[in-house]
This record gives structure tokens, C-alpha cells and sequence, in this order.
């Protein structure tokens, strides 16, 4: 049991970071980046390819694709998303879309369809355990490694977005742009840092779950459903929400796949219907947008 909660925590922490980014660009930015699981296939097989050709150490692969899927995300913000700002929802999401399916494409013609394996280092391959029967812990050292990266970024994130001039003025600039614009808050530029944050976290969870969730080519297409949950259940408006729903969606997807294995996600379909007909809003919500 403890070995079930413990696996669906560390695979609910993941998905959190994984979600994080399109939860901010959405949620903060009024902007629905479907192709935002593009940003974490990218991560992740930058993480591949720097281990595998260029013998790049795994932990320094880590901060590398949070700041090249970032500066990518920079860039595409500047030429290809700034002019969607002004678009209808519907818009966003056709154009999002086409970038995802442009991106699968493009991995699978210079990559290949074939399912990336990363190799992690020794000392993140081992399993504790604690106990005996049923009330046994197993934590295996990468997932508990996953877990503790998770909750440093969690607290860093809460800290910079509640306690920072840089969360004040991004806040200022959602709930009002033209008002934050003449107070002299430069908000393009403040929703480019927002953008690059976003993709760099995605860049840093596709990095982190490559090894967990596989990498191909339809990576962004099998964990959209994902992300979108978190989003949808925890709410836009703060970091909380999307960190309580993507552990309620950890935990019951362990725990689903483990005692009920022939239903496959309908635990998880079935506890985010029941959340949004409780709460539609999201678990946590703050009025406001741009």
C-alpha cells in the first residue's frame, strides 16, 4: 500500500512539472498552448541525445533542457505566439495543435519512431525498503530523487510568483494590461519571461520523465489528456491547484493501473468528473484575466 502511494506520489510530482508551464501560460496568460507537450518531447530527447553523443552528465542535463526549451519557447513566443495573443480561444488551439502534430512529425522523420531509452546513473537505479508485508515502503532512488527536485520547484515557484516584484508585476499584467503598461510595466517583455519559464519547466519535466513515461514521437499527443487535467481540476490561478490535482492524478492512476489493471485510466476519467461537477472553476481559483 505504502509502495502504491509512494510510486503515485513521485508519478503525480512528475506530471506536475510536466503541467506547470501550460497551468501559467494558461492560466496567467489567458493563452491555450496545446502544443506545450512538444516543449517536454524536445527536453527529453535533448536529454538523450546530450548523454548518448556528448556524454553529458545527467544531472547537468537537467538544467541544460530547462534553458535551451526555454530559449526555444522565447524564441516562438517573439515570432510565432505573440500575434495569437489577440486570437480566439479556438484559434489558439487549431494553431497550437498544428505545432504539435508539425513537431511529431519532424521527430519522427529525423529521429525515427523507435522508443528513446535514457541511462540513468548507478546511484539512481537502486530501491530502499522499509518494513515488510503489506505495509512495506519501496522507493525506488530515482523517484525519490523526482520527488525531491519536484518539491524544491514547487517552493521556488510559489516563492517567485507570491513574493517577487517579478510575480506582482506579472499578476498586474494579466488582470490588466493597459494599466500595467502605463505604470511602466513592460508587458511583453514580462509575458516572454512568463513563455520561456513555462517551456523551460516543460523542457525540465520531459527531461526528468523520459525514463518513466517513454519517449517517441506521439509523446506530446499520449500526455496531453494529462496536462489538461491538471490544469482543468487544479484550477489556473496559483500553483496549489495544479499541484493538488496532478497528485490526486498520480495516485489514482497507480493505484487504478494496480488494483483494478483491466480498466485501464478510468479511475482517473472518473475522479476528474466527479471533481468538476463538485467544483467547475478548478480546485483553486482567482478572478481575474486578461
Amino acid at each position: 500500500m505504502l509502495t502504491i502511494l509512494f510510486d503515485g506520489i513521485a508519478y503525480g510530482m512528475l506530471l506536475f512539472v510536466l503541467a506547470v508551464g501550460l497551468a501559467v501560460t494558461l492560466g496567467l496568460m489567458n493563452f491555450i498552448n496545446l502544443a506545450h507537450g512538444a516543449f517536454a518531447m524536445a527536453g527529453g530527447y535533448l536529454t538523450v541525445f546530450a548523454m548518448q553523443k556528448l556524454g553529458i552528465p545527467f544531472l547537468l542535463c537537467l538544467p541544460l533542457a530547462f534553458v535551451v526549451v526555454g530559449g526555444a519557447g522565447a524564441l516562438l513566443e517573439r515570432t510565432l505566439y505573440r500575434p495569437m495573443y489577440g486570437k480566439s480561444h479556438l484559434d489558439q488551439v487549431l494553431f497550437s495543435i498544428g505545432l504539435t502534430f508539425m513537431a511529431v512529425a519532424a521527430i519522427d522523420y529525423f529521429v525515427g519512431s523507435s522508443q528513446q531509452n535514457l541511462q540513468l546513473p548507478d546511484w539512481l537505479r537502486g530501491r530502499t525498503e522499509l518494513g515488510d508485508g503489506a505495509w512495506m515502503l519501496g522507493m525506488g532512488h530515482y523517484r525519490l530523487f523526482i520527488v525531491a527536485v519536484c518539491a524544491v520547484l514547487t517552493v521556488v515557484l510559489q516563492l517567485i510568483l507570491s513574493k517577487t516584484r517579478f510575480g506582482s508585476r506579472l499578476r498586474a499584467a494579466v488582470d490588466d494590461p493597459r494599466v500595467a503598461s502605463g505604470l511602466g510595466i513592460d508587458v511583453n517583455r514580462v509575458f516572454l519571461l512568463t513563455f520561456a519559464v513555462g517551456s523551460g519547466l516543460a523542457g525540465l519535466g520531459g527531461a526528468l520523465g523520459a525514463e518513466i513515461l517513454g519517449l517517441d514521437p506521439t509523446f506530446p499527443l499520449k500526455y496531453m489528456i494529462y496536462f489538461l487535467i491538471v490544469v482543468s481540476v487544479g484550477g489556473t490561478s496559483s500553483i496549489t491547484g495544479p499541484l493538488a490535482a496532478a497528485l490526486l492524478l498520480g495516485v489514482a492512476d497507480v493505484a487504478g493501473k494496480y488494483f483494478i489493471p483491466k480498466m485501464g485510466a478510468f479511475t482517473v476519467y472518473l475522479l476528474m468528473i466527479l471533481i468538476l461537477m463538485w467544483r467547475p472553476q478548478g480546485l483553486f481559483t482567482r478572478k481575474g484575466g486578461r
